[in-house]
């Protein structure tokens, strides 16, 4: 019996594989896919943002280099630099008021980067089978079985058994299906489209985001790409394969003009259906990525928001296979991720209501574009944004102090060592900044669960402690009276106890 059998072998359940490898659990993940390699994974149609919050769970799990290496990619101007937009109207990053934002020490990792899928599944796979973590690919599962004591999937011709099972099979997961979860929301509004072709007069077609009468089309640098948004309600998507003159049909109706899209080499469509489950859990299996929460593309949420189901869901479940855990540490997973959840859903939902050719959201819209304008507007909308970075979001953790539940900032100690050195291996870390150390026999016997580290740090930001999660929030800062409280509700009893 495996420990954790994890459902989908895409980034969310090969970082979740990693997370739970890296505390020695044995893992299993099944892919229904033959092979990993897809066209659609790869530049242009593969392409993705991968916003300041996952860059920096990479770089904390060290795999930012071999990420870049991999995809090759150029750092990406995210939001930061004023590539950021809502509903395809872009921000002015001249009218932001940063200093309303929440501050952040300055960190190795970028803001951002642009690159594949392929790249990113291929350094999670890497890393996942250099943990002993077991792949198997062309293993659609049919059915799921939960007992008081475990699940097992069944996966062709072979059953699966283990204390826990996850499903990160995408937005149609058959494992929410499978396990009877509930899954609510709103219908699509559109058909997306995108499009690898030639163009036999791209002059006709404006660069960047358009928004029309009858639409939104996208082209970015690449001449043979082309992004669309055609309102029909979704009834397009998976219903057909798109041919060139459907395409070209849509692409005349939405940009007004007679341009001739003269062949089609890749094609996709997808819609903004927004959908979540009431619950990312249901007995021993829990739900994680687009299996969890499904939304339009726009913002480009969808990957970022599932690798921070991973990160949160990865040590809370393998401190529960361990033996470790403190009560309730896996209903948190829940708790924290779903309204993260949610917020993605709404923010694109609006974003969709703002694009809509009709006449109330034109005037919605034309509302949006003054208020943008001016710097409490922009900046609201920024602040957004950044909430789903992954860097300036907040867990609740019942705690008033301004960092209690955010991503820690990235200290950098004394001797020039970074935090992000230190997390490599998964375990949560204290930061000592007091000259006594006078913490450190308080984690003595939590070496398997928490890196202590005693030393001043560069800035410290005038605290004396902080006690940091294995996903990178923050616990505790400072305050010895409430210490041991912390660490006992994130990190249970002593893992040699």
């Amino acid at each position: 019996m495996h420990d954790v059998v994890i459902v989908g072998a895409g980034p969310v359940g090969l970082l979740l594989a990693c997370e739970l490898g890296l505390a020695g659990c044995s893992v299993m993940v099944l892919e229904r896919e033959p092979r990993a390699s897809s066209p659609f994974k790869s530049d242009p149609l593969g392409i993705r943002g991968l916003s300041s919050g996952s860059v920096e769970a990479f770089y904390r799990r060290g795999m930012l280099q071999p990420l870049l290496e991999a995809s090759n990619v150029k750092e990406y101007p995210g939001p930061m630099r004023g590539a950021a937009h809502f509903a395809g109207i872009l921000l002015d990053p001249n009218q932001v008021d940063f200093d309303s934002l929440p501050f952040r020490l300055p960190s190795p990792a970028p803001e951002g980067i642009l690159t594949n899928m392929a790249a990113v599944e291929s350094v999670l796979a890497e890393r996942a089978i250099q943990l002993g973590v077991g792949i198997r690919r062309g293993a659609p599962v049919s059915a799921i079985t939960q007992t008081g004591h475990g699940v097992v999937a069944r996966a062709g011709d072979h059953d699966y058994a283990a204390r826990w099972l996850v499903g990160c099979d995408g937005g149609r997961s058959i494992v929410r299906k499978l396990a009877g979860f509930d899954f609510v929301g709103t219908e699509p509004q559109f058909t997306g489209y995108v499009v690898l072709g030639a163009i036999a007069d791209p002059e006709k077609l404006r660069f960047g985001f358009n928004l029309t009468p009858n639409g939104m089309y996208l082209r970015t640098g690449g001449e043979k790409y082309i992004g669309m948004m055609d309102f029909d309600g979704g009834a397009y998507d998976r219903s057909q394969q798109p041919t060139r003159e459907h395409l070209q049909s849509v692409l005349r109706r939405i940009s007004g003009t007679d341009v001739s899209l003269t062949d089609v080499e890749q094609a996709t469509t997808f819609t903004d259906r927004a959908m979540q489950v009431t619950t990312y859990q249901r007995g021993r299996v829990f739900l994680a990525g687009d299996a969890a929460h499904i939304h339009s593309p726009l913002g480009g949420q969808g990957l970022n928001s599932g690798i921070g189901d991973a990160l949160n869901l990865g040590w809370k479940l393998a401190a529960t296979v361990l033996g470790h855990a403190p009560d309730g540490l896996l209903d948190s997973y829940t708790v924290e991720r779903h309204p993260i959840g949610q917020q993605v859903v709404d923010w694109t939902r609006v974003q969709v209501a703002v694009m809509r050719p009709d006449a109330h959201s034109q005037a919605i819209q034309r509302l949006v574009r003054t208020l943008i304008t001016t710097g409490a507007g922009t900046t609201e909308v920024f602040s957004h944004l950044e909430d789903m970075t992954g860097l300036a979001l907040r867990y609740d953790l019942g705690d008033a102090s301004p960092l209690i539940g955010r991503n820690v900032p990235e200290f950098r100690l004394q001797d020039g060592t970074r935090l992000g050195d230190l997390m490599h291996d998964g375990r949560g870390v204290l930061l000592d900044f007091t000259p006594d150390r006078r913490l450190h026999t308080t984690v003595a016997d939590r070496q398997d669960q928490i890196r202590y580290v005693g030393s001043p740090a560069r800035d410290d930001l005038d605290l004396d402690a902080v006690l940091i999660r294995p996903d990178g929030i923050i616990a505790w800062t400072g305050d010895d009276a409430t210490f041991d409280d912390a660490v006992s509700r994130w990190f249970g009893k002593p893992a040699s106890a």
